[in-house]
């Protein structure tokens, strides 16, 4: 390295090669992905019409298909696809070998569909860069390729609930940067293999035929001869890959200059490394309990802003995993680039730090970093109520109806709290599973509230929900595709939604109860449910005979109400809390708080206290 570094004229003609290359690299990859995203949809048959409603093609400029449904971009500016997530959609086919002409691609997400047939062989070419794979839950046969090991910037690899047979490659040891592996109810035999960094647990190779080793039991004596084949195995994986590096050469150390930046967060994590050093950014905290911090300090908590440390990636922004010195765990949102002042920042601030109540997550404080605007908050321990209600099959427990409630109940007054008693009143205008988090006590807290008027005016269209924080359409209120106008009966609206989901069980956008060639919503399969029996088979089986048939009846009534199609019909958030608190009265849920009795005051005649998003005429 130092005699590259002392050498001048080498330095510069490495620098002008590499220019050359990434520049036809990365025009060749924009020009692509076009393509890329055509095949799939047509490679796909779509029941649901998610693509076929979304992914609409013929406009050619720069952007255009990150608008798309499911379609991260590392730019919204630039056609480079860098994550595409398309689960729980009901697609049908085989594995879409035309995803290698999005070439940027670090994340595939084809989970909860209806895919079937054989993983490609070659899956390191297809998926060059990728550092997150989940295929679960999908109908995949065959054996698992060992070429996957040869994709060696995987972090998570998803392969559960399919028909793969045979053994797991003995090469996937090799995958160093490997943090999630499940590949439970499959029909695999054999040992499993020891990763370096990732902790598995017996519920990451449930139910499989015959899987054996570390964390599961021990495999039986193994004859020499088939000692020295898994032994060949590895090496000749070691072999291949060390090949595959030396073949390579200089044209795979220029190429790791432009995906390292992939390795680390969806833009790269440049704008970090830029500021890295930088002196005199404080950190402004409103809680005197935490201890004071610098712009450096939270650099070294998130190990500067890497990949690794992301925890939610949504419209609003980036959201990291903080660890400070002494052990405190904190969330760092980075806000994505806003028209807005710093005046205005520092003013939307003022307000949403005094914002406090015990069912929402702390504002700690923040960070002006130059254009860079970092909100920090505390960590919940428990993470999303999405997560915990519907990923049961990486592990988790199923909720029972006591926490169920508790979670309906908190949440409820948080959100009626911002409507009714917070000055001035909030609208969320993003309820969903995925902004209610839960701390170690399982608590509801609700995120992100606020933040809508901190985005570009652009950002508040209907294409921000398609594509933003939640991705799922399931609950916004179909008024709101009208008018584009947000009011509180909307937030009641998205918040039924979530009801729903507790009291059924099913995902927003998916119901796996409802008749095959059903294609609507949760919420349109509950809303032409006419009579009382088959609102009852609407609730989630685990919950059925357990003694609280009448309070889940009474909630899945409310819920319901909460997502009438007019909204003169739904009932207030206040309402709402009282509703759910008088259902959950027996289990001392509630507390003497201070929620207040709003006044008679009627939506239209609330909206010049509500902070709102800017809307678009």
């Amino acid at each position: 390295m130092k005699m590259v570094l002392n050498c001048r004229p080498l330095t510069v003609l490495i620098g002008v090669s590499l220019w050359l290359l990434l520049s036809c690299s990365l025009s060749y990859g924009t020009a692509t992905d076009i393509l890329c995203l055509q095949s799939i949809k047509k490679s796909l048959e779509d029941p649901y019409n998610y693509l076929s409603s979304s992914w609409i093609f013929g406009n050619n400029t720069e952007g255009s298909i990150c608008k798309f449904t499911g379609v991260d971009c590392w730019h919204p500016d630039e056609n480079r696809v860098l994550n595409i997530r398309l689960s729980d959609m009901g697609l049908k086919g085989q594995f879409p070998r035309g995803i290698v002409n999005c070439s940027s691609l670090t994340g595939l997400d084809l989970s909860s569909n209806k895919l079937f047939g054989n993983i490609p062989q070659d899956m390191a070419k297809i998926l060059e860069f990728v550092t997150s794979l989940d295929l679960s839950s999908n109908d995949l046969s065959g054996e698992i390729p060992a070429n996957l090991a040869n994709c060696t910037y995987l972090n998570v690899l998803k392969l559960d609930h399919n028909r793969f047979t045979g053994q797991i490659p003995a090469e996937f040891s090799l995958l160093s940067r490997m943090k999630q592996f499940s590949v439970a109810n499959n029909l695999l035999t054999g040992p499993v293999p020891q990763f370096k960094n990732a902790t598995t647990s017996a519920s990451n190779y449930a139910n499989n035929l015959g899987l054996c080793g570390v964390p599961l039991d021990p495999c039986q004596a193994a004859s020499k001869k088939s000692h020295t084949a898994l032994i060949v195995a590895a090496a000749v994986g070691g072999v291949t890959v060390s090949a595959l590096g030396v073949s390579i050469g200089i044209f795979f150390f220029m190429r790791r200059v432009s995906v390292k930046k992939k390795e680390d967060d969806p833009e790269g994590n440049k704008w970090a490394k830029v500021l890295k050093g930088a002196k005199g950014i404080k950190v402004s905290m409103f809680e005197k309990s935490v201890s004071k911090m610098k712009f450096n300090d939270l650099m070294k908590a998130t190990s500067n802003f890497t990949k690794d440390n992301i925890i939610g990636l949504g419209r609003t922004g980036t959201m990291y995993k903080a660890v400070l010195d002494d052990g405190t765990s904190l969330m760092v949102k980075r806000l994505q680039e806003s028209q807005h002042s710093e005046k205005e920042f520092m003013s939307e601030m003022a307000t949403l730090g005094s914002v406090k109540h015990q069912n929402l997550v702390p504002l700690l404080g923040f960070c002006l970093a130059k254009k860079e605007r970092l909100l920090v908050y505390k960590h919940m321990l428990n993470g999303t109520l999405h997560d915990q209600l519907h990923l049961v099959d990486d592990g988790g427990k199923l909720m029972q109806w006591p926490l169920r409630l508790k979670i309906g109940i908190g949440a409820a007054r948080g959100l009626a709290w911002l409507h009714h008693n917070c000055i001035p009143r909030i609208l969320h205008r993003n309820i969903s599973s995925k902004c209610i988090l839960l701390d170690v006590d399982f608590e509801p807290k609700i995120s992100d509230f606020g933040l809508a008027r901190l985005m570009n005016p652009i950002d508040t269209h209907l294409s921000t929900f398609v594509n933003g924080e939640f991705g799922d359409l399931g609950y916004v209120a179909p008024e709101y595709a009208r008018t584009l106008v947000a009011t509180p009966k909307g937030d009641v609206y998205s918040f039924g939604t979530v009801l729903l989901e507790l009291v059924t069980g099913e995902r927003p956008t998916h119901v796996a109860k409802a008749p095959e060639n059903f294609k609507g919503n949760l919420v349109e399969w509950i809303t032409q449910l006419s009579s009382d029996s088959q609102l009852h088979d609407a609730i989630d089986k685990s919950l059925v005979g357990t003694g609280v048939d009448g309070e889940t009846f009474q909630f899945l009534k409310v819920a319901r109400n909460c997502v009438a199609s007019n909204p003169k019909e739904r009932p207030s958030m206040f309402e709402v809390y009282q509703l759910l608190r008088a259902i959950g009265e027996r289990y001392n849920f509630t507390i003497e708080d201070e929620m207040l009795m709003p006044s008679d005051i009627g939506d239209a005649d609330c909206m010049d206290e509500l902070i709102v998003a800017r809307e678009v005429n």
